[in-house]
């Protein structure tokens, strides 16, 4: 039987690790087309701590970590995905759990499957690029229950284990968006910065399962892991970019870093080259030369809400054995500061992951 109460981390607003609260309260009710999921593991994301800083508020201008370092908060309330973060509230884009409970008249036939959340919702249909995601505007899986929609829930069989399907929402998805909508085609060569994170690690993966050729860009002490997912050349985060591929050497960059390389980007790309992101954790705000662009027919490609074929790819690629989870460590959920004070230091590759202690 499903407990009234659980455990979560609740984000009680704009701040420090102050603001992270392990407490009791209810588990969720469900209504109409939603299921309950028993949280088996959760990812930690850099969006996590970006709507804890407020990051995305249009007053933050430095990196995530200069943000986390100084303890800046927001001027405005501008600092959510889409509004106002809705604090206090459950953090949590990452879920893999098991389906307990169906709202009357769902599809009973989910009830004990194990289960990955599609975190990114298009809540209007997929002819509008409006979206909300878990654990940004609404409740998400750093608890040990929570509940979605049900179209929002895919059954995923498989060999991995919890914690290692819990490193793949928000990472791959985000991936595999980004490279669908920059056409990514085999043959072409795509560069990834920050490749040894959870989506640039995705990325390349996904890019070589796409059959392109990968140059990935991550610390010097990184580069085995990343030799070891199919990276087909390795560049050192400092390295001299232009120097060493030249200028229009690469048809796709996928680029989250952002920050004071950006300009360096779009020399690189050859003409009718596409620069794709979704994120921006050295800053966002950036210099662009209009010449690079408009003089090369380049596209520049923002990514936030994800398209339909993005998920079920996934699931299948998972299913088919195409791709690999990248597990760094895992921690109790409990442990959520300490999870994320190692996040920030860079010090890993891949993901890390936060159980729930389940009683019983």
């Amino acid at each position: 039987m499903t407990p009234q109460m659980m455990k979560a981390v609740v984000t009680t607003g704009n701040g420090g690790y102050d603001q992270l609260v392990y407490k009791d309260v209810p588990v969720p009710g469900l209504q109409p087309g939603e299921v309950l999921i028993r949280v088996l593991a959760a990812g930690i994301n850099n969006t996590e701590i970006n709507t804890r800083l407020g990051w995305y508020s249009s007053s933050v201008t430095e990196s995530t970590n200069a943000t986390s370092d100084d303890g800046v908060t927001p001027e405005s309330s501008d600092g959510g995905w889409n509004k106002e973060t809705p604090f206090p509230f459950i953090q949590g884009t990452d879920c893999c759990g098991e389906v307990v409970d169906i709202a009357a008249g769902g599809n009973a036939a989910l009830t004990g499957k194990r289960v990955l959340v599609r975190a990114c919702m298009r809540e209007h249909g997929y002819e509008s690029l409006d979206n909300i995601w878990m654990g940004s505007d609404f409740d998400g899986a750093f608890a040990e229950y929570v509940k979605v929609p049900a179209s929002e829930v895919f059954s995923v069989d498989c060999d991995w284990s919890d914690a290692e399907l819990g490193t793949i929402p928000c990472a791959y998805g985000t991936s595999e968006n980004m490279l669908h909508r920059a056409e990514l085609k085999a043959g072409e060569v795509v560069l990834v910065t920050g490749a040894s994170g959870g989506v640039g690690s995705a990325t390349v993966q996904l890019a070589k399962r796409r059959g392109a050729t990968v140059i990935a860009v991550a610390g010097a002490d990184k580069h085995a892991a990343m030799a070891a997912l199919g990276a087909d050349q390795l560049l050192a985060r400092d390295a001299d970019l232009l120097v060493l591929l030249g200028e229009q050497s690469v048809d796709v960059v996928v680029d989250n870093v952002a920050g004071s390389n950006f300009p360096t980007m779009l020399k690189l790309l050859k003409r009718g080259g596409r620069l794709v992101s979704s994120g921006a954790i050295a800053g966002p705000v950036v210099d662009l030369d209009m010449r690079d662009m408009y003089l090369k027919d380049v596209r520049l490609i923002g990514t936030t809400a994800w398209d339909e074929p993005v998920f079920p790819n996934l699931i299948s690629y998972i299913e088919k054995g195409e791709i690999k989870p990248l597990l760094a460590a895992t921690f109790p959920l409990r442990e959520i500061v300490v999870a994320q004070q190692l996040f920030l230091t860079k010090q890993h590759v891949g993901k890390f992951v936060l159980l729930p202690e389940h009683a019983g």
